[in-house]
């Protein structure tokens, strides 16, 4: 039987690729997208759909205090709205979009998030999804299954963030601080299958996908310089400034640890890991100006 399923946010980067990941398996899923802004989506039956998607909301990070307010109205009071229509509309699975910032308050000096880290958010989009995961938890049910997905860095050709910018950064340096990091990443093909397959049993759950590998940064300036035809130099001699300033700001998100335990992204049901670090990195990177 082909499933039903209706994706939250038009213009979702992720959204977007999974319709279009869905696609290679053709009279499996219908997929369709519904814009939430304004009010009109409220008139939409959800009855007709077996799984929703929701992809809408605000995904950037800031700190102004004139943005909290939208960032409590959509990413927590809008999630929890769509998932009560869809609840009482008969959808019987609702897949929400968290993230690893839920927990920026609290992960250990190695950086390591492991299954018994409580969720500490620091800052307007972290507490807005922390908050929406909770009012979730109310709704959940044998008939209303809920995956929440908190997701490390997503990255993939023509996506936006903290990676396009990293990228063009180093395709204009050669030379680059060798420091010994790690971080959790996500290329957008292993999301979309994982997400795939959350959607063919029906999962409920919490879930924390990542690649298969650990990344420091120097080895993924590295990458992304050999997909451009470029040699790259890490270099130690920066290593104990970088250090000090790695302590906090950007620069924390660049040289500092943040991993999900790896145990915690193993799931025998879901053998989801299509694309490896190298793979992915060229598939980004290509066509890439």
């Amino acid at each position: 039987m082909m499933k039903q399923i209706l994706i939250t946010g038009k213009n979702s980067y992720i959204g977007n690729s999974l319709e279009q990941w869905l696609e290679k398996t053709p009279g499996k899923y219908r997929v369709e997208k519904v814009s939430l802004r304004g009010e009109g989506w409220e008139a939409l039956d959800f009855s007709g759909y077996d799984t929703l998607i929701h992809m809408a909301g605000i995904a950037h990070i800031s700190s102004d205090p004139a943005m909290e307010e939208a960032y409590y109205r959509v990413n927590r009071d809008l999630t929890i709205k769509v998932a009560r229509k869809a609840k009482a509309e008969g959808v019987k699975q609702f897949i929400f979009m968290s993230s690893i910032i839920v927990y920026t308050g609290c992960y250990d000096e190695q950086g390591v998030i492991t299954k018994d880290t409580v969720p500490d958010p620091r800052g307007f989009y972290g507490k807005s999804k922390i908050q929406a995961e909770e009012g979730l938890e109310d709704l959940r049910s044998k008939q209303f299954k809920i995956a929440v997905l908190r997701p490390p860095m997503v990255y993939g050709r023509n996506g936006k963030g903290n990676y396009r910018k990293l990228s063009r950064f180093a395709r204009l340096t050669p030379i680059f601080p060798n420091v010994e990091n790690q971080r959790s990443m996500l290329h957008i093909d292993n999301l979309c299958e994982f997400m795939k397959q959350l959607i063919d049993c029906e999962a409920r759950g919490l879930y924390f996908p990542q690649n298969k590998e650990y990344v420091k940064t120097g080895e993924l300036v590295k990458a992304i310089r050999k997909a451009h035809g470029k040699n790259t130099y890490l270099v130690k001699l920066f290593n104990p400034m970088v250090k000090r300033m790695a302590r906090k700001g950007i620069m924390n998100k660049v040289f500092g640890n943040l991993v999900y335990e790896k145990s915690m992204s193993e799931y025998e049901e879901f053998d989801y890991r299509v694309r490896s670090f190298k793979e992915s990195i060229e598939l980004t990177e290509r066509g890439s100006v």
